[in-house]
């Protein structure tokens, strides 16, 4: 049984709160809950009333002679901590609290709402809210809130953070008759969440499709484990508000610059396999697709339609959406040549011209759908004079019970005279559009999906060799002993070294005799770099010097070091000079890493050097769970995979030694939860092997 059953199908429910005033909150509430069909037992509680709405009414939840499963609480917020210990001695397995006046408000309020989640953890009682709507379930039937509207019964599972978004979309849904299995409204989310919610509606055998509006996401490892094993149950669409970059913190590395305040949350989506509404027209739209359409098969898509411009901006669109338009076998083309008038076109878009009636629909219809090469359909119609609307509606519906498992959907470019035919499409749950954007749009959504359900379930990669933790748990603690959380290079080195990642040889040397001596023991040519956490980027204060061949020039660049960085920050702590090897030129990339607050580390790998944030040629993915596959993906959508695998007569460099190095990146991050920001940049990618040149780490 799932853990909120007695939540959505109680047998008891008390309404505390409930008055027999109709206006007010609770009226409406017990109002909703006699008219929806709930087939338990409601028991109204106010201390003033003998009988609400024809039910006999009780002072207290402890007066109620019978076990409560469910308790909707409705009073001021003032109230709702004594009532809430109330149910819980009466061993009330759940609470649903409408009230508002908890964090919402401010510090007080946040003060009530955690005391009133504590009551509810001490008593084992889960609780929706508080700030809420309410619950509905058009199946058990249950309508545990004050909203206006009862659902039509309905395959789509609503899940709104925002009450009035929730409201105002279901008196939307009345008028255009959308049905819905479920609508939950989360509020302050202080116990449940979406992440309750969509792994409750994901074993539902009601629900065909869930629907999300969410402004943030508290527990995201939680979110992302849950949302990952439901996505492959039931499409998952989510709309993310808040996505402007105005919320982005400062961040002091490459990475953290190029991760915008909404970017986690995209990353996260995609990996959880969740398709991403950005607007509200979007997320219904993939929504009533979703519950009415098939799954295609593939991404080839065939258009018909009585006239050629439309044709052409949906073709268009299906390109812009990455999906294919369908390319008819040799029997289909041959078929629509010997029976579709001259004129048309018989290749894909094709165009039964401006005057055709249902029978030349009808007929091109079947022999697309019949095509092994077409995966979906799109029927596009312009009213014109000869037009036949509902003959061609008609049409559209033998071919959709002709062939179930190809989507076909619609677009009537028209007004009143469509408006027949289009209303048919909808009540035989055919999705009908004005124009031909949206219908690719759904269809792009349903391909994806597709995609997500067929892909092989990869797990995280087994455990890495040659990893010395201890090691970069000493380093740490050098660090933090010295009131520092930016580690020199010289560290930042010896801590890619722990984790088995190639860096180019470096030591810190304190006088131009110790730079000599470290140069000589790994070589010429070296590089000279000041050595101060204050100083993020050398180069603007003349402290780094390329190309030294011999001790003279080490010992000179060493003094023109210091002398420079003294005279640009005279203020700044210099630890010393960091002597480097000079490696081979290679190819220039990034791995980086910068901590999300909801989704922990994200990793970043692109084209690197200067041209970081000019060209910001940058993927990311979340470290935990991060897969071999999954970063060859990260390789791939980045313009950096082309010199990768060799461009204009290169040689491609070693793909497998960048997967691994991002693999140790991704474990080194996991393990060390106190490291907020990683650059690798840059990256020098060669025929065989990479090395790491400048490594910075900031730690917390």
């Amino acid at each position: 049984m799932n853990e909120l059953t007695s939540l959505i199908k109680p047998e008891t429910v008390a309404v505390v709160g409930a008055s027999p005033k109709p206006g007010k909150i609770g009226y409406t509430i017990i109002n909703n809950m006699i008219n929806c069909g709930y087939k338990g037992r409601i028991f109204p509680v106010n201390p003033r009333e003998k009988e609400i709405c024809g039910l006999a009414a009780f002072p207290s939840v402890a007066d109620i002679p019978e076990q409560v499963d469910l308790a909707i609480i409705a009073v001021p917020a003032a109230r709702v901590q004594g009532v809430a210990e109330e149910c819980g001695r009466a061993g009330v397995k759940n609470l649903v609290v409408i009230t508002a006046g908890f964090k919402e408000v401010g510090a007080e309020g946040l003060e009530l709402e955690k005391k009133l989640l504590q009551t509810c953890r001490d008593y084992g009682m889960r609780m929706l809210g508080p700030n809420v709507v309410g619950l509905i379930d058009t199946h058990t039937p249950i309508n545990a809130s004050f909203a206006a509207q009862f659902p039509k019964q309905g395959e789509i599972a609503f899940l709104s953070q925002s009450g009035a978004m929730l409201v105002a979309l279901l008196d939307w849904s009345a008028s255009v008759g959308l049905g819905f299995s479920k609508v939950v409204s989360l509020g302050n989310k202080a116990d449940l969440s979406e992440i309750d919610f969509i792994e409750e509606a994901a074993a539902d055998p009601n629900t065909r499709v869930i629907m999300c509006y969410i402004e943030d996401i508290v527990d995201g490892p939680r979110f992302v484990e849950v949302a990952s094993r439901a996505a492959r149950q039931k499409p998952i669409i989510v709309i993310k508000s808040g996505t402007s970059q105005a919320g982005a913190q400062a961040a002091s590395s490459h990475t953290g610059a190029l991760a915008g305040s909404d970017l986690a949350y995209d990353v996260a989506f995609r990996q959880c396999g969740i398709i991403r509404a950005r607007t509200m027209t979007e997320l219904f739209e993939l929504a009533v697709a979703f519950a009415k359409s098939p799954v295609p098969g593939g991404n080839r898509v065939a258009i018909v339609t009585n006239s050629g411009g439309p044709g052409i901006i949906a073709t268009d669109n299906v390109e812009n959406r990455g999906l294919q338009m369908a390319r008819f076998t040799k029997e289909t083309l041959e078929e629509l040549r010997e029976n579709l008038p001259a004129e048309a076109n018989i290749y894909n878009p094709v165009d039964v011209l401006g005057d055709a009636k249902a029978d030349r629909y009808r007929f091109a219809l079947q022999k697309v759908c019949a095509d092994p090469n077409v995966d979906s359909v799109v029927v596009l119609m312009c009213s014109v004079g000869v037009t036949q609307p509902v003959e061609t509606t008609e049409a559209i519906l033998e071919a959709r019970k002709e062939f179930p498992d190809k989507p076909i959907f619609a677009a009537y470019m028209g007004g009143e005279s469509l408006a027949e035919g289009a209303a048919m499409l909808a009540r035989a749950g055919v999705p009908c559009f004005t124009f031909p954007e949206p219908a690719i749009a759904a269809i792009s959504g349903l391909v994806k999906y597709n995609e997500i359900v067929n892909s092989p379930v990869e797990e995280a990669a087994a455990g890495l060799q040659g990893i010395d933790r201890k090691g970069v748990k000493a380093i740490f603690y050098d660090v933090i002993k010295d009131n520092r959380l930016v580690l020199l290079g010289s560290e930042a080195a010896e801590v890619a070294r722990c984790y088995g990642i190639s860096a180019a040889p470096v030591a810190l040397a304190t006088s131009p005799e110790e730079a000599v001596d470290e140069a000589e023991k790994m070589g010429y040519p070296v590089v000279l770099k000041v050595a101060s956490p204050k100083i993020l980027h050398k180069t603007d204060v003349g402290g780094v010097k390329i190309g030294l061949g011999s001790a003279g020039e080490v010992r000179q660049a060493f003094m023109e070091i210091m002398d420079n960085v003294h005279g640009y920050m005279p203020q700044a702590v210099i630890y010393g000079i960091e002597v480097q090897k000079m490696m081979p030129k290679g190819t220039e990339l990034i791995i980086g890493m910068t901590r999300d607050v909801q989704f922990g580390p994200l990793i970043a790998f692109g084209l690197g050097g200067i041209y970081v944030n000019l060209l910001k040629d940058v993927s990311f993915r979340l470290a935990k769970g991060l897969t071999e596959r999954e970063i060859e993906n990260m390789l791939r959508e980045t313009k950096a995979y082309t010199l990768l695998r060799g461009y204009r007569g290169e040689k491609p460099r070693d793909i497998a030694a960048l997967v691994d190095v991002i693999r140790r990146v991704a474990a080194l991050v996991n393990d060390f939860p106190e490291i907020t920001e990683m650059d690798i940049n840059p990256v020098f990618a060669y025929e065989d092997g990479i090395s790491a040149l400048d490594i910075k780490i900031t730690i917390s």
